[in-house]
């Protein structure tokens, strides 16, 4: 499965267990403001349940998001360790925590925001 646009990832997120997945952004975004990328991993890190696995839901979203996101999501060693790390701490810490993470809708712009930049970065390849 490949997705081709924010409407069919927003689809997936909607059918998956989309609460986690807020989490994990919000966890990101407070520790890494700025890291929109990394934020977008989170949410993603979510339709692994529905897509059977991380590398399943990393290729989903790897022309539609990015190499980055694909790596983060996939777990790659090639992207920054720490930032791998940091995902999985913020997916794992999401488990337990007990905060109000707002809606899926308020994460829209952010994904269509970094689809944007990878189309544009993608263009110039």
């Amino acid at each position: 499965m490949e997705l081709r646009s924010v409407e069919e990832l927003m689809d997936l997120l909607y059918a998956c267990r989309h609460q986690r997945a807020l989490r994990t952004a919000a966890l990101l975004r407070r520790g890494r403001p700025a890291d929109k990328e990394l934020q977008v991993a989170g949410l993603v890190l979510g339709v692994e349940e529905v897509l059977g696995s991380a590398e399943g839901a990393a290729r989903a979203v790897r022309h539609l998001l990015g190499e980055r996101v694909h790596r983060l999501v996939r777990g790659d060693g090639t992207t920054a360790d720490e930032d791998v790390l940091r995902l999985r701490q913020a997916w794992e810490e999401s488990r337990t925590a007990g905060f109000d993470a707002g809606v899926l809708e308020d994460w829209r712009t952010v994904l269509e925001l970094v689809a944007a930049r990878n189309s544009r970065l993608g263009a110039v390849d």
